[in-house]
């Protein structure tokens, strides 16, 4: 199985190309980054996973700027985004940043995508919340139109663009319904999320692992009735503390790759966690 990281890198913790030296070193797979670019300090949405925000979610860096600091110093590295929010995006600005990226480090970037639980984030980037969903469905088409081999016009509900000339184009050729980097979408359990992965994805970017026994099966039926190849679906569980018994666990469900979660902090903690992570590669 392979362990990947994920880490909110901030303008307080260990640094990108410390980190991706030290990653490649060690064997592991992959570095996954988040994204938010701001955290309004007047929020009524609540945080997620309870209890108050916690400080790194408005000092994360820019995940592409940071990757594309790993990818230089780094040849085996996988690289990717946990998660991208497209629909705070300029759909032709990202389509370019994530070319380019995956690109240079030679088809090694993943695009994690996600909807977003910030409202006034969100809103900050003119997104009418209940529209989220179907604007970053309209992004990842655009930006589909502009990684396609010929010029390919799109037209959408939120955004379109002509016919165009636009290189570099992602390493990944198409497959099935998904053209450029491998991409993974992130989010809870449910019937429109599945339908979203079957229909625009390679697979599913589930936080923390919990709850895989009941759902992968489900996601598996939504995936085949797609038409989608079974052997193709990825799952591959997010901001995850491994232990023997949750490895087993994935093994058993056909998971072949884990995103480690490393704490936000400075060198010394981070190689700590890393030596304790030793142990799974």
């Amino acid at each position: 199985m392979r362990i990947a990281t994920t880490i909110f890198l901030t303008d307080r913790t260990i640094a990108p190309v410390a980190l991706a030296r030290e990653l490649e070193q060690r064997g592991f797979a992959g570095l996954y980054l988040p994204e938010h670019t701001h955290i309004p300090v007047s929020r009524d949405t609540p945080y997620p996973a309870g209890g108050d925000l916690p400080v790194e979610y408005g000092r994360t860096l820019d995940p592409f700027v940071a990757l594309g600091q790993a990818a230089a110093v780094t040849e085996r590295l996988a690289l990717g985004t946990g998660i991208t929010l497209v629909a705070q995006h300029d759909p032709i600005d990202l389509a370019k940043q994530v070319a380019t990226l995956d690109h240079l480090s030679g088809g090694r970037f993943t695009l994690g995508v996600g909807f977003g639980w910030n409202v006034e984030e969100a809103a900050d980037h003119g997104v009418e919340w209940k529209t989220r969903r179907a604007r970053g469905r309209d992004r990842l088409a655009l930006m589909r139109a502009l990684w396609a081999e010929e010029p390919t016009a799109y037209e959408g509900e939120f955004g379109s663009v002509r016919a165009s000339i636009a290189y570099p184009k992602p390493v990944r050729k198409a497959r099935g319904p998904v053209t450029g980097p491998r991409t993974l979408i992130g989010g809870a359990a449910g019937p429109k999320l599945f339908a979203d992965i079957a229909r625009h994805a390679d697979g599913w970017l589930p936080i923390g692992g919990s709850g895989l026994t009941e759902a992968v099966p489900r996601l598996r039926t939504a995936w085949e009735e797609a038409g989608r190849d079974p052997a193709q679906l990825q799952v591959v569980p997010y901001a995850v503390v491994p232990t023997p018994g949750k490895l087993a666990h994935f093994a058993e469900l056909g998971i072949e790759e884990v995103v480690a979660h490393l704490p936000s902090a400075g060198a010394p903690e981070v190689l700590r966690a890393l030596d304790a992570y030793a142990a799974y590669l």
